[in-house]
């Protein structure tokens, strides 16, 4: 089992990253949301990762926290959601919120994921609504809010100079490629990033 790979950001595409480790480039899925927050092609990092082992192939599926791989590992226990299923989950909602959303039953905020209907969010929180425990999911949630605070206003950012990008006629996996590229300072603007994206086409 691979635990996690860590090395040279190497690509960035739509829904997956090859990282660099050792002179083997490591092809891992990850969840929409990570590809925004991931730092400039040629950075270090650390992915969290699970491995499908299938006749036909092995996937690697990456998260850039322990607590969304965990939630990963939850939802693919649950019966008719496979690991694709559970990247979509991840990519539309975050593990706090969806913890929060099986606790309060809240099936509404679980179908808003990508193909995922009513019926599977039902099944979702019939089948993990005992594993979570409301003052675990409180204490999760401060923890991961500390990390995203800092988080925020580069990724809106980052997410507006995406929009920019594809208004001007660029593919969603081209703008976000570019984006990726930058080094993003606090002290930036969506069109200072917009600007210098446009700079390297």
């Amino acid at each position: 089992m691979i635990s996690f790979v860590k090395g040279e950001l190497a690509e960035v595409k739509e829904n997956y990253v090859i990282v660099e480790v050792g002179n083997i480039g490591y092809e891992v899925a990850l969840p929409t949301t990570a590809i925004l927050e991931l730092p400039p092609v040629g950075s270090q990092i650390k992915l969290y990762t699970y491995l499908q082992v299938r006749e036909d192939a092995l996937n690697l599926f990456g998260f850039l926290t322990k607590d969304d791989l965990e939630m990963f590992k939850l939802l693919i226990t649950v019966n008719g959601i496979g690991p694709k299923g559970a990247l979509g989950i991840l990519s539309g909602i975050t593990s706090d919120d969806l913890r929060f959303a099986v606790l309060a039953e809240d099936a509404a905020t679980i179908a808003k994921a990508p193909g995922i209907g009513k019926k599977t969010a039902s099944k979702v929180i019939l089948e993990l609504k005992d594993k979570f425990k409301l003052e675990t999911a409180f204490e999760q949630k401060l923890q991961n809010q500390a990390r995203s605070s800092e988080l925020q206003g580069i990724l809106g950012m980052k997410e507006e100079a995406v929009q920019a990008l594809t208004v001007l006629g660029y593919s969603a996996s081209d703008s976000l490629k570019l984006v990726n590229q930058i080094e993003i300072t606090e002290d930036m603007t969506s069109e200072d990033i917009l600007k210098k994206c446009l700079k390297k086409l």
